[in-house]
């Protein structure tokens, strides 16, 4: 037993130390915007990474693996403290080499036995994105009120040095690559409002290059997500908590309708070009009739749900010609859809909340609408 204990342990500390060292890389490659293994085998072209630098990686590592640590702690404690088997984070580290990650895929416990209450379905749900979101807010305020000199740009990019801090009129027009600018949401905009140093704000295709404010808007980006209230997500069991089993397994299925409507806004549309549409549109159904396959008792029903959609996006798109989604939301939508689930299971009591825990899911609906973004990341 002791063994098996201590194994556990250890493979939960590997995850984790895998996954500060891939968060580590990918900070410093958001840092310096070029991957490691890049510099690695352009070592004569493309200098090779410092261990100066990489250690600068650790500024967007340390904040975001805190937010997330105490993201599943929160729900670890909350889980213990009501007499619930839970095991400690399982930590995902992935890192894709030529291709920009954030170093992680997030953390998850394990529950390892039913949980009984509505009341515990709530507390253990609320308790991670509250905890988390208690740790970001000082995160963001520190991120936006201790930002570089406009010049530190030119530490990343000295070829911007030759126009001054008006580089932005010049550069992005003429890039050879797709400008990436973070997405924005409630809270965000207002630290750069009435926090920042305005003359010291970093242009919005620049913020990956500042880490503090790069983890500061992922850890409420991972928080906004979590809160959806849909199926086992937190704010699932945060829903579930407040409606009941029977109004909540209603009502989430139509908000994972309206959640796929919005991503995929703009994909069906009546100017997309015929060699386009003859792969995209097949491809596109494909993926609604699977998505919607366990919302609905036949295959029957998730052809007619995908068609139904379908046929209200084509609409809207015609009425309002350039409406988009964010197509992002796809890739959450079928993880939600075939993984997670969209229904959530019955509790043995389903006694209702004190007033003190309505509350609570009052706040955590403000903190999702403060912290999501519907575009997070922005292609240009």
């Amino acid at each position: 037993m002791r063994y098996k204990k201590a194994k556990s342990y250890a493979l939960h500390i590997l995850l984790f130390i895998i996954t500060l060292i891939t968060t580590t890389i990918a900070g410093t490659e958001w840092i310096y915007g070029r991957s490691l293994l890049y510099s690695f085998l352009n070592a004569e072209a493309v200098p090779f990474f410092t261990s100066a630098q990489i250690q600068e990686g650790l500024l967007f590592s340390l904040p975001f693996l805190t937010v997330l640590t105490c993201h599943e702690f929160g729900h670890y404690f909350t889980a213990r403290y009501n007499g619930i088997r839970v095991s400690l984070p399982y930590y995902i580290p992935i890192w894709l080499g030529p291709v920009s990650t954030i170093g992680t895929m997030g953390a998850f416990i394990k529950i390892k036995e039913r949980i009984f209450s509505k009341k515990e379905f709530f507390d253990v749900g609320i308790a991670g994105p509250l905890a988390g979101f208690v740790i970001a807010l000082p995160l963001l305020y520190y991120g936006f009120t201790h930002l570089p000199a406009p010049e530190y740009i030119f530490k990343i990019h000295p070829e911007y040095k030759q126009y001054g801090l008006n580089y932005a009129q010049f550069v992005y027009e003429a890039s050879p690559v797709p400008n990436i600018a973070l997405g924005k949401n409630l809270l965000f905009l207002f630290f750069e409002k009435y926090v920042a140093d305005p003359a010291r704000l970093p242009n919005a295709y620049e913020i990956f290059h500042y880490p503090l404010l790069l983890a500061g808007y992922l850890s409420l980006f991972f928080t906004a997500f979590n809160l959806l209230p849909i199926g086992q997500l937190d704010g699932g069991h945060i829903l579930y908590g407040l409606i009941g089993y029977r109004h909540f397994n209603q009502i989430s299925p139509v908000l994972f309708f309206l959640f796929i409507g919005y991503a995929g806004l703009g994909i069906f549309a009546p100017d997309t070009p015929a060699e386009v549409a003859q792969w995209l549109y097949p491809g596109y159904a494909v993926y609604l009739y699977v998505v919607f396959r366990k919302t609905v008792p036949t295959a029957k029903y998730a052809v007619l749900l995908a068609a139904g959609l379908l046929a209200v996006q084509y609409g809207i798109v015609y009425l309002y010609p350039g409406t988009q989604g964010y197509i992002g939301w796809l890739v959450f939508g079928l993880l939600l859809g075939r993984v997670l689930g969209v229904f959530h299971p019955p509790a043995v009591d389903e006694g209702p909340l004190s007033l003190g825990r309505k509350a609570l899911g009052c706040l955590a609906l403000l903190i999702f609408i403060v912290s999501f973004s519907p575009i997070p990341f922005v292609v240009q």
